[in-house]
Parts: structure tokens; sequence; C-alpha cells
């Protein structure tokens, strides 16, 4: 099957079943309740991860449409629908759904005897509660679209939507947002939100045990988490961002999986005998975001100008230098792999016609264009960018910003001039583009009017042909345009150690880290 991999085709395989087997038939690929107790959990696993953690990332009420939470969020908590190895949509919390002949019903059975890590069970009060409260990515347009969720008993859900809508259940069942993940109702109502960030309680792998902002977070096994006991008893992640701190802790074993290593140190883990490099992703893009083209003054405003910056870049020398050539170049911000995408021209390296743009635009001594913002980890990228940049005269200095506070600053409208921008979250072209690229998207500064009447158009459009052409039609206006200057699908490349038998890195098709947490192991002794 052609798409098999496509969140499309598993839908629809999934209404087919639905309509054969009924509103309780198991969904085809559902995860089996048997948990495995045959050996408790034994050692620890260390994990130096490339940026500083933060609890707004243990709530997944506030998943900023960002793979980043996720990293804590697949071992903490559980969702009703999630992406698992082989599957992407796999039954979790929820072990069947069902959606009416209309499409404006979509129904949720629970796996009876789930229990949270405080011992309260999982019931759909908690289900609609935590859709209710979910405040992240895509959460207005969700909510909008939401006639009500009812509770139908305490194992049973129903969302009803104001009118049939083809992407509810990837904006839904993928970490495209963080609604389908579950939190305890009574709990989190007893303590609120600022305490349930510092000691959250789920119903994943491994519940919290402590965190000291800026060095640790420990997490333990959850014995009893439905679909088998993990095989490690201690997680714990270090935020290490400085990167060749990262490698030295993974050459000496204090660490046993290093995030997001690049260049010449990548190569090194390469060449270090018992260390592993592991190249993820399939869902990650990055781009320059050019804030001020809404700026009616500013020399960005000028599509010309937008076009000189992105023939000023050489993409592939980046490529090589930084993920040892095993990125792709992309023309877009959206994966190439994604259902819906359109194949964007490349820009190639053309400094010289970069100038000639400039010159055309008015500025044939180029212009100062302020702060290109980048968070500590991409620092290396923008600073690259903005020496290609100053090369045809975009004179820019790079600003960086730990990514918790990049992050919010970025959803609360904060940046200026331009930024190293990215995304590895799961969904289709038009998940990211609700995101980026919409006037109202959780991370557009601006936006086009016509745009924003074609994606209102495809979002209600049941033929699948006629919304494709609607979502290409918007992908080549942004190209048209020079929305973003668009960089790289990256390698995300990482390491593991001599003591690990399955680091969990690419278990999960497009998911960057290590994932899911309960296959990780530690080899034998």
């Amino acid at each position: 099957m052609k798409c098999a991999r496509r969140l499309s085709c598993v839908f629809s395989v999934v209404l087919v079943a639905t309509l054969v087997f009924g509103p309780t038939a198991p969904v085809p690929g559902a995860l089996a309740q048997a948990p495995s107790r045959s050996e408790a959990p034994s050692g620890q696993m260390t994990w130096a991860v490339h940026f500083s953690l933060a609890p707004t990332f243990f709530d997944p009420a506030e998943t900023p449409g960002l793979i980043t939470p996720f990293l804590v969020l697949y071992a903490l908590h559980d969702a009703l629908v999630k992406p698992m190895p082989g599957k992407p949509q796999a039954g979790s919390l929820a072990e069947s759904w069902s959606v009416s002949p209309d499409g404006l019903v979509y129904e949720f059975v629970l796996r009876q005897g789930v229990k949270f890590h405080n011992g309260d069970p999982v019931t759909a009060e908690d289900v609609k509660f935590s859709f209710d409260r979910y405040r992240g990515a895509a959460a207005t347009m969700m909510k909008a679209r939401m006639a009500a969720v009812e509770v139908v008993d305490p194992y049973r859900v129903r969302f009803r939507l104001k009118q049939p809508w083809a992407d509810f259940m990837t904006f839904f069942g993928t970490p495209a947002t963080g609604a389908a993940w579950i939190v305890p109702k009574k709990y989190v109502e007893k303590v609120g939100d600022e305490a349930f960030k510092k000691a959250p309680v789920g119903a994943g792998p491994y519940k919290f045990v402590s965190f000291n902002p800026g060095v640790e977070l420990v997490l333990e096994a959850y014995e009893q988490y439905w679909r088998k006991a993990p095989s490690v008893k201690r997680l714990v992640f270090k935020s290490v961002p400085d990167e060749s701190t990262r490698l030295a802790m993974l050459k000496r074993g204090e660490a046993d999986v290093a995030y997001s290593i690049r260049g010449a140190l990548a190569e090194e883990i390469r060449r270090t005998p018992g260390l592993t490099l592991k190249a993820t992703g399939g869902a990650f893009t990055e781009w320059i975001v050019i804030i001020d083209q809404w700026d009616p003054k500013s020399p960005w405003a000028d599509r010309r100008v937008r076009q000189a910056a992105n023939l000023a870049i050489d993409r592939q020398t980046i490529n090589q230098a930084e993920y040892l050539g095993l990125a792709r170049a992309t023309g877009s911000i959206i994966p190439s792999g994604f259902d819906f995408a359109w194949a964007a021209p490349l820009y190639p390296y053309d400094p010289q016609r970069a100038k000639q743009l400039l010159a055309s635009a008015g500025y044939p001594n180029g212009f100062d264009a302020g702060l290109i913002s980048a968070d500590f980890v991409y620092v290396s990228i923008a600073e690259v960018v903005a020496n290609y940049l100053q090369a045809v005269g975009i004179r820019i200095k790079v600003q960086p910003l730990e990514r918790a506070a990049m992050i919010k600053a970025n959803q609360e409208k904060k940046l200026k001039n331009l930024y190293r921008g990215g995304s590895a979250a799961f969904g289709n072209a038009a998940t990211r583009i609700e995101a980026f690229v919409l006037s109202d998207g959780m991370y557009a500064y601006g936006g086009y009017p016509d745009i924003d009447g074609l994606f209102r158009e495809q979002a209600s459009e049941p033929d699948r042909k006629k919304r494709e052409a609607i979502l290409h039609k918007i992908q080549q206006l942004m190209h048209d345009k020079a929305i973003f200057a668009p960089l790289f699908e990256p390698a995300f490349l990482n390491g593991y150690g001599p003591r690990v038998a399955e680091s969990g890195l690419g278990l999960i098709h497009y998911h960057g880290y290590s994932a899911p947490y309960e296959d990780v192991k530690l080899k034998a002794r």
C-alpha cells in the first residue's frame, strides 16, 4: 500500500473498521494490554539533554506545537492515541475509537484498570478535563470546531464536531498538539496548575521523582504501566547545553545517550570505539523566520529582499559542516514526507544575484537588519547564516537565547527582526501551516489574507484531491512570497554509549528522541 505510513491512510483504515465492526471495535494496530512483570526494573540510564528542561515541558496542556516537550511527555504521561513503533496512531489510553458515518462524532473507549501514578483511575472525566484545560498549539482552532465533549460513562467519551473535519485525528492523535495527553482531574484541581508542573502526576511508564532546574530531572519506573513494566529502574535527564560537554560525558560514561552532537564532534563519535552515532528525524525542518516583512517601513517588506536572503545562503556547505552531509536542503518549512507536502523548488546559492536583487530593491550597499535570534543549541546555524547574509550586505548580529525563554518570547511575539526557527512536531502540511503561517497561528507575526482564506477553505473540503490541491496552492504562495528562508530537513544527530542495549532512538518513525521509554534497555552485566 503506497501510503501505508501516512496518517490519512491509517485514518481510513480506522474508519472502515468502525463502520464494519461498530463503535467498540478495536482499532487495527491498537496495543494489547499485556504488561510484563517477569523481571523488576533495574539500573539507571542517563541522557545528556541539549537544552535546559523547564516545568512547562511537564504539562501536556502547554504543548507548544514543537517536539521539545515530548522528550518528557512520553515518559511521564500517556495519550488516548499517539505514535508508537510501527504505528503512526496507536491506541494507548484508548483501547479503541470510532467515527460516526457523518464524521461529526468521535468516540473513544478507554482501557479499564489503568491508573495514574497516584493511584487514581484514568476515566472519561479526566479526558474531558484535559481537553477543556488544554491551551497549547491549535487549542483555539480545535475548541472552535468542537460542539461538545461528552462523558458517556466512566470509560467512554465522545467528541462532537460542529462540522466534519478530516484533520481532527491529525491534530488530536499525533504530537502536532498535546490535546490527547491526559492528566488526573482530581489531582490538578487539588494542587493547581503551577504546583502540578512542580510535581507532575501522569499515567506514563515513569513517575516523577525530582527536578533540579538547570541541572537534572529524575524519573522512576512505574511498574504498573498498562503496556508493560519498564526495563530500566531510573531515568536521569541532565541539562547540558554545551555540546562538547555532552560529548565528554558520553565518552566518560557519565551519560548513556547524548542529544544533538553536530559537526566535528559528531565525527568524533563515529571514530570512538564503543560509541554509536544515530541520526533521527523526518518531521524536522528548520528555517529563518523574517519577522519584519509585515513592517511596511522595513526593507524586509520587499519580496526581492527576502529572495536575496534566500539566494545568499549556501545550504550545502552548511549541511556538510553541521550535519555531516546527512541533512537535506529544502525550499519549504514542511517536511517532504508529510501528507499534502508540495515539493518546493530549492534556492540555489547565488550571492551575485542576491546583491542584484538588493540593489533593485533600493539597497545597493545593503542595510542594517538588527538581530537574528536562536536558541543556544542552534546558535552555530544562526552564526553561519548571519555570515552569508553579511557577505551580500545584510548586516545582522546573533542573539542567543535559552530554549524555554525563546519559545515563550516567540509565543508572546516578542522576538525582533529574524530568528532561526524549526519544528519536529508531527502532523501534515495543514498542521505546520496552522502553527507558523496563518495570521493567528501560535508562531506567526503576521499573515496574508489569500493564504488565510485558502486554509479555511481546505479545512472544510471533504474531497481529498481538492484539499490537496488547495494545500499545494498555499505552499506555492508561501514560496512565491518568500515568507521564510527554508534551510534543511536536518539529521538530528545523537550518540549513545556501550552500556546501551536499546536507546529508543528511531523506534518511533519521525520522533527524534528516545521513545517509548518502556522499551529502552541496558545491557546485562
